[in-house]
């Protein structure tokens, strides 16, 4: 539990976690995602969500591909993805 709670205590992995629960399995490759980091961080905070179990990746071509492990998150740590997911969501926002 502890190695997934250090990964999601970084902002930029949390963004990550929200942008891929967002969208369908396999659809966001690694370079996809706005964050504020370079590569090589970037990759690090990859490998840091990989090795805690929190998402998976696959190799299609020259691109990465991600999912969520959101049936193994929520079975391990039941409502914390949807506190990931409702970060920053003010309760007066308008969609």
């Amino acid at each position: 539990m502890q190695t997934a709670l250090d990964a999601l205590a970084d902002p930029v992995r949390r963004t990550i976690v929200r942008e891929l629960a967002a969208h369908r399995d396999w659809a966001k490759a690694c370079g996809t995602f706005d964050l504020p980091v370079g590569k090589a961080t970037r990759s690090h905070h990859f490998a840091v969500l990989r090795d805690a179990g929190l998402v998976e990746q696959r190799d299609e071509g020259p691109r990465r591909l991600n999912r969520l492990r959101r049936a193994e998150f929520d079975r391990a740590f039941p409502g914390l993805l949807k506190l990931v997911v409702s970060e920053g969501i003010t309760p007066n926002s308008t969609g």
